[in-house]
């Protein structure tokens, strides 16, 4: 006799689906990722992402609408995950420049093992900024990086180590732009320069490139005649 088949019939797995709406949400967001960092808003297709998840194309329409918003709570997901990470640096418990160089270690790193999200970046650059400008999630945690480098700074000053007059806005701006360069032209820069540089040697290199010019560039003269 034919032992019963342990594997769930579709109307099964069809049921767990509508069941845990968030693990379905979870798989449409991840395929959407992929669908809109490779292909852009415009080229990205429900068909497609629908073919590549556990949802059906109506499905996704239930749960975000249309592509456009879609897209918007892609956005948003990528955003949440890079600045809950940060969340867990830790950074309070650090001394000023042990944390400032956690936190350009942790930039660097993230944005090196997420190409995707530089890509979303760069397509909502395409579109001006238009639909981060309507998400106040994007907005209010985009703003807590700001608020931990604002505590690192000033812990830096109290403590002499860190030098006057720096704004953490523009602080915030080269730490990413050090480490969003280092994805978005790797290909480019690669092959013009005949350069490996996404081989793990040079990735480490890099990293404490850029983690040492972000200190030298806040530390006082003192602190630094003192390394």
């Amino acid at each position: 006799m034919t032992a019963p088949s342990t594997k769930a019939s579709p109307p099964a797995a069809r049921r767990r689906r509508k069941n845990d709406p968030e693990s379905v949400r979870a798989d449409i967001l991840a395929v959407a990722t992929r669908e809109f960092s490779e292909k852009g808003l415009s080229g990205a297709r429900i068909d497609e992402i629908a073919e590549k998840t556990r949802a059906s194309k109506r499905m996704i329409y239930y749960y975000f609408n249309d592509k456009e918003t879609l897209y918007l709570h892609t956005l948003e997901a990528a955003y949440q995950k890079v600045r809950l990470q940060e969340a867990e640096l830790d950074l309070d418990h650090l001394a000023p420049l042990e944390a400032l160089s956690r936190l350009v270690r942790f930039t660097f790193c993230h944005h090196a093992k997420n190409p995707d999200f530089i890509r979303l970046v760069m397509i909502e650059n395409i579109h001006h900024g238009r639909f981060l400008a309507q998400s106040e999630l994007i907005q209010s945690l985009n703003a807590g990086v700001i608020d931990a480098l604002t505590s690192v700074y000033a812990r830096g000053l109290e403590a002499g180590c860190f030098r006057e007059g720096l704004d953490p806005r523009e602080l915030h701006w080269l730490i990413s732009a050090l480490s969003f360069f280092n994805v978005s032209n790797q290909h480019t820069f690669s092959r013009i320069f005949d350069w490996q540089q996404a081989s793990p040697e040079n990735q480490r290199k890099l990293e404490d490139h850029v983690t040492e010019m972000v200190l030298r560039y806040v530390v006082t003269d003192a602190t630094l005649s003192q390394s």
